[in-house]
């Protein structure tokens, strides 16, 4: 690896939301950062510090010979790991094909497993880094037409602590970030969004803010959990 380099952010989602926050956040503080996208196409930062790889998360299959790719390619230090991208399909359980079933399950956290899978051993041999996952309150508990956006959050929540215990002597930190209601994209196509004062929902760069203060949180410290919410989260059909 080329030490001269900067330390490495890597962000899935990184080109809109919460990512698009964390990767701004990220570059304010002088580190470079690596998105994983979807469509690579459309760069909305522009900075010399970034740069996407195009990658179809939702592809289990295809993503672990495509992440094994990215890996090699990286010849400086990575300083984290950010699982942040997701997606939401809301409904009663009889409501969601099994085709919608699988698109969650395999974007919100198989994906992620295999992501990390690929990256751990770099990390490892490091002996320091921290592997950061955007969470959902929805991997606290259950909600009325989340049954299967909740599985894959809960998943997630369960990966994260089993992995912390695996990986606590190696050095690597491994942080969950649960947001409440945030205002982003993520409610376009869905049949409800945060209502409309500002404090019905928090804004993306709280979720950045919380993502730097587990970055630089003291190496023998881990924020295990950081739990974000508006003040007076409400919710309103579209």
């Amino acid at each position: 690896m080329n030490a001269d380099k900067k330390p490495l952010i890597v962000i899935s989602g990184s080109n809109s939301g919460i990512g698009l926050a964390m990767a701004r956040e990220m570059l304010d503080r002088r580190y470079a950062v690596l998105g994983l996208v979807k469509d690579a196409a459309a760069d909305p930062l522009q900075h010399r510090e970034y740069r996407q790889d195009k990658v179809d998360l939702s592809d289990a299959d295809g993503l672990p010979d495509r992440i094994t790719e990215i890996v090699r390619t990286l010849d400086g230090p990575v300083r984290a790991l950010v699982n942040n991208a997701g997606i939401g399909r809301m409904g009663f359980l009889e409501q969601l094909s099994v085709k919608d079933i699988r698109l969650v399950m395999d974007t919100n956290f198989l994906s992620h497993a295999i992501v990390t899978r690929a990256f751990l051993p770099l990390l490892k041999r490091q002996g320091s880094g921290d592997i950061v996952f955007t969470g959902s309150e929805s991997a606290l508990s259950g909600g009325r037409q989340g049954s299967i956006y909740c599985a894959s959050k809960f998943a997630i929540r369960g990966f994260a602590q089993s992995l912390r215990e695996e990986c606590g002597k190696s050095g690597v930190r491994v942080s969950l970030i649960n947001p409440g209601a945030v205002r982003t994209p993520f409610f376009d196509d869905l049949h409800f969004e945060p209502g409309e004062d500002e404090d019905n929902a928090i804004a993306p760069e709280d979720v950045a803010a919380a993502l730097a203060m587990a970055l630089e949180a003291r190496p023998g410290t881990v924020l295990d959990e950081i739990n974000l919410s508006p003040i007076n989260q409400a919710w309103r059909k579209k």
